[in-house]
């Protein structure tokens, strides 16, 4: 199943995502479905007609994981974690497909990083690994935009991560998907610059929710971003980075300067 958040120039409404490419729907669903069943309306809009939102909005927190696959902890000159690496990012960072990415004047070198997000469903603290799956509501992409040279600078990666805009997500949460094999793609202006696949993640997504659970208590809605595959480079204003992962969709995003 597809969940998505979208307007038609009204509030925002949730739906599922039907019908064949080319020529989706959406069949609006009562409420939010993170937090009741999901129950349809008998409304229903051309996808083409809505305008798409980024599928959740943390009312907690994003959490990053840091260095998660080998060959970009390498390119990046830094040794695999033995444990994940893991960071927060402010809720007001995350936006939607198409909106665009502002790189603030702070930064002159940004960089984009397409990942699989993981969306929490349920309270869950101390999650053992092989009941990971019970608190999991389904998956998205992500960009975890990054001031490289703000990363260097800082010593910590808060402010390079966290910038207003820096965690598009979307375009929709598919849910009772199997994530341990699937290919993850980035393209800057239609040029393939990541071609990479989950199953290379050094900590597969159980052990990153247990991992995380233990030290938080995960919330619905909260999100975990879980790495990048090798690849990741600069975006210039003007461009549009592309995040397509298999079985759920294409993120895309324009990076614009403020």
């Amino acid at each position: 199943m597809r969940i998505a958040r979208y307007t038609t120039g009204e509030d925002p409404a949730y739906g599922i995502v039907e019908g064949e490419p080319g020529s989706e729907f959406i069949a609006q669903v009562q409420g939010d479905p993170l937090y009741q069943p999901v129950v349809l309306t008998g409304e229903s809009v051309r996808l083409a007609d809505a305008r798409l939102l980024a599928p959740v909005i943390p009312r907690s927190k994003v959490i990053g994981i840091g260095r998660n696959y080998a060959d970009h902890a390498r390119e990046m000159a830094n040794e695999v974690p033995s444990d994940p690496l893991m960071f927060l990012i402010p809720n007001t960072a995350v936006v939607g497909p198409g909106d665009p990415v502002v790189m603030p004047p702070l930064t002159h070198e940004v960089s984009y990083e397409g990942e699989l997000a993981v969306i929490i469903g349920r309270i869950a603290k101390d999650v053992p690994p092989e009941r990971a799956g019970e608190v999991i509501y389904g998956y998205t992409c992500a960009n975890d935009v990054t001031a490289r040279d703000l990363q260097r600078s800082d010593g910590q990666w808060a402010r390079a991560k966290g910038f207003d805009t820096f965690c598009p997500l979307g375009p929709w949460i598919s849910t009772d998907l199997d994530v341990s094999s699937l290919a993850i793609r980035t393209t800057r202006d239609g040029e393939l610059v990541q071609d990479g696949t989950t199953a290379d993640m050094v900590h597969q997504v159980p052990a990153l929710v247990a991992y995380a659970s233990a030290a938080f208590t995960l919330l619905p809605g909260d999100v975990i971003l879980t790495g990048t595959p090798a690849g990741v480079g600069p975006v210039e204003a003007g461009q549009r980075v592309d995040v397509e992962i298999e079985g759920i969709g294409t993120l895309s995003n324009p990076f614009v300067r403020r």
